[in-house]
């Protein structure tokens, strides 16, 4: 079994290494998404598309080996699961929470920045039982972390929604975005398309839809 927390090459990229059968599993709008990526066109790479999906919960396995997905909206893309390690007290956010500071928001596969911190503190007071944190592309953190990156999201939306307000362009909230002290240690940039720029920009475009 396989358990693709949400598209993207690095993350669904070796499913095609398994040998058949297998099962994979995915929030339906992650199978939408990877129906769309080039290496799942093929009829060979079709038989890797997840034959399981789901919309809100789902837990497989049982046991002492159960796990739990869950789903609590846009975030990085529109189909991140965040999955429970039940026993393990361990939860893997994939890159709904891959970093401490401003995320990469993959607006073409329906991520939000505005959504995003609604999405992650309502799976930060949604989720029970965690202690343990596996994120997408850092080492190890607590569920104390998490919701700490839910929070620094909400600051940064509202500080953006102030900027806006203000009549001030997006290079100009960005430059002066004014977030709590208590943030110092998120990263502002881990490169051109994840940046305080270019979040500012994504949201920016979506408020005004």
């Amino acid at each position: 079994m396989i358990l693709n927390t949400h598209t993207h090459g690095d993350h669904v990229g070796s499913n095609m290494e398994f040998p058949l059968p297998v099962e994979i599993v995915a929030h339906a709008n992650t199978k939408a998404n990877m129906e769309k990526m080039e290496p799942f066109q093929s009829d060979a790479g079709k038989r890797y598309l997840p034959s399981r999906t789901y919309q809100d919960t789902l837990t497989v396995l049982g046991g002492d080996d159960a796990i739990d997905l869950y789903y609590f909206g846009p975030g990085h893309t529109n189909g991140d699961s965040i999955v429970v390690f039940r026993n393990l007290r361990v939860a893997h956010t994939g890159d709904l929470f891959a970093w401490k500071g401003t995320p990469y928001i993959d607006t073409d596969n329906g991520g939000s920045g505005v959504g995003y911190a609604d999405t992650v503190l309502g799976a930060a007071d949604g989720i029970a039982g965690v202690d343990t944190v596996i994120p997408g592309h850092s080492p190890l953190m607590t569920w104390a972390d998490f919701r700490e990156f839910g929070e620094f999201n909400r600051d940064f939306l509202a500080a953006v929604r102030r900027g806006r307000a203000a009549g001030k362009t997006a290079t100009e909230t960005a430059a002066s975005l004014d977030l709590p002290a208590r943030y110092a240690g998120c990263s502002m940039s881990r490169g051109t398309l994840t940046s305080a720029q270019a979040n500012v920009e994504k949201i920016y475009a979506e408020l005004a839809r």
